[in-house]
């Protein structure tokens, strides 16, 4: 496939590995940091202009909206891992086929995504025990927000292709338009028109809107006249969809089995009182410097792998995990030893109370030693993943994340109630889940890839 350049399309599948890894990774980084920046912001107008009842009714939300959009987001990570690998198959017709397959996916999958939030949003916020008097917030932020839902799997489908393609720069653009249009909107509905929590729900949708629309844009308009999407030509092509499906489904699952582990360990939290409670919240905010870019390593993994696995180049994609199996390891190293050093100021950043600030530290100081390990279950599984095989790393995640996680808390947590003990079970499953990658990694046979063979004869 001689692909027509436009400076930021790399071909994954030649030239220096560990540059080309670099380069790939931090644009995906710059994403996840413009992700959680406005996420920020919309919790700082939440908390400042609106007051604890709109910010328990969004938080009771919110594992409605990881659910049903990790699950459709899925799919995004089933059509790049389909392009990744045509691409490098320098197959144009089947990444055309794609294309429109995952356009009419988008349009499919966010009717579904707005029906099914609509509709049972209020069954999901009573079910979850929310107090009755902010219910009402709840469902309502609830139902404007799924206004979105076409906007959001849109952009991640978009963004998942252009990625696959080499291009990991355009994305992170549009998103940060978004970003950028989040924080206008929140004023302007929050400080102007006095909306509320809607208010917040419909800045979403206009920043989602932004991303989703550049993204559109971006694919109707491609340089190379052969890979842009046009409208007459979107339908469901069978054996592309049944690729994205196989990829697709368990990666979606592997976002629900992942929120009901958390769900588990916080009710466990809940139990050690209100400053462990406070502890865990800002423990999980000062795991971001290390956790954000072991995920941006993985993804690119999971693009380095399909393209070279399609070309089939099984020699190269395997120094493609190594590196970004060492990258992601010598900057967890760095992050999580400076973290260590700095627990208690790092945790007195997201709460002012010593006690809790103390209990943080111990969290801190209990997993983080043994971040690397999650390096290592995180670039093999979506290394895995990259070769079109997530049902996999799926399973691995459910056995260890969810199930012994769960079993260790239960037996644990009763015997020795403190917060070291929730937070030893995090490296102890990291561990586990990490052995447990790395075998199936190396048993598995690269040099055939069925998904490619199977979209092909489509």
């Amino acid at each position: 496939m001689n692909r027509k350049r436009n400076g930021k399309t790399m071909d994954l599948t030649r030239g220096p590995i560990l540059r080309q890894i670099i380069l790939f990774a931090l644009p995906l980084l710059g994403s996840s940091l413009v992700q959680q920046l406005y996420n920020t912001v919309d919790l700082l107008y939440i908390g400042q202009i609106l007051g604890k009842a709109s910010s328990a009714a969004v938080g009771a939300s919110s594992m409605m909206v990881t659910c049903l959009v990790g699950l459709f987001g899925g799919l995004a990570v089933g059509a790049g891992v389909v392009t990744a690998n045509a691409i490098g198959a320098r197959d144009r017709d089947t990444v055309r086929k794609i294309l429109h397959t995952a356009a009419a996916l988008c349009l499919i999958s966010g009717a579904l995504v707005f029906v099914l939030g609509y509709v049972f949003a209020p069954a999901f916020i009573t079910a979850m025990g929310t107090p009755k008097e902010i219910i009402p917030l709840g469902v309502s932020y609830l139902r404007i927000y799924f206004f979105s839902a076409l906007f959001i799997v849109s952009y991640n489908m978009g963004a998942g292709v252009i990625r696959a393609m080499g291009d990991s720069y355009t994305p992170l653009m549009f998103q940060l338009a978004g970003g950028i249009v989040n924080v206008i909107m929140d004023g302007v509905f929050l400080l102007v028109f006095r909306m509320g929590v809607e208010g917040v729900a419909w800045a979403t949708f206009f920043s989602q809107g932004m991303a989703a629309v550049l993204t559109v844009i971006h694919l109707l308009r491609n340089i190379d006249e052969d890979l842009r999407i046009n409208p007459r030509e979107i339908r469901i092509h069978g054996p592309v969809l049944s690729a994205v499906l196989r990829v697709g489904i368990p990666s979606g699952l592997q976002t629900l089995v992942i929120a009901l582990s958390n769900v588990v360990a916080q009710y466990f939290i809940n139990g050690l009182g209100t400053d462990a409670v406070a502890a865990f919240t800002a423990y999980f905010r000062v795991e971001l410097p290390i956790y954000l870019p072991i995920v941006a390593i993985g993804q690119t993994a999971t693009t380095f792998v399909g393209q070279n696995l399609g070309a089939r180049q099984p020699e190269r994609a395997g120094q493609g995990t190594r590196t970004c199996l060492f990258i992601g390891c010598l900057l967890t190293v760095f992050t999580s030893i400076l973290l260590m050093i700095f627990s208690r100021e790092a945790v007195m950043l997201f709460v002012r109370d010593a006690d809790a600030a103390a209990l943080g530290a111990i969290a801190v100081r209990t997993s983080f030693p043994f971040y690397c390990l999650y390096v290592v279950l995180q670039v093999y599984g979506d290394s895995i993943k990259g070769a079109g095989r997530a049902t996999p790393p799926t399973l691995i995640i459910l056995l260890n994340i969810t199930v012994i996680r769960s079993i260790l808390l239960m037996v644990l947590v009763p015997a020795h109630p403190n917060v070291h003990t929730v937070a030893l079970t995090y490296p102890i499953t990291w561990g586990l889940t990490a052995a447990e990658m790395l075998l199936y990694y190396r048993l598995a046979d690269w040099r055939s890839t069925k998904l490619i063979k199977e979209s092909q004869n489509g």
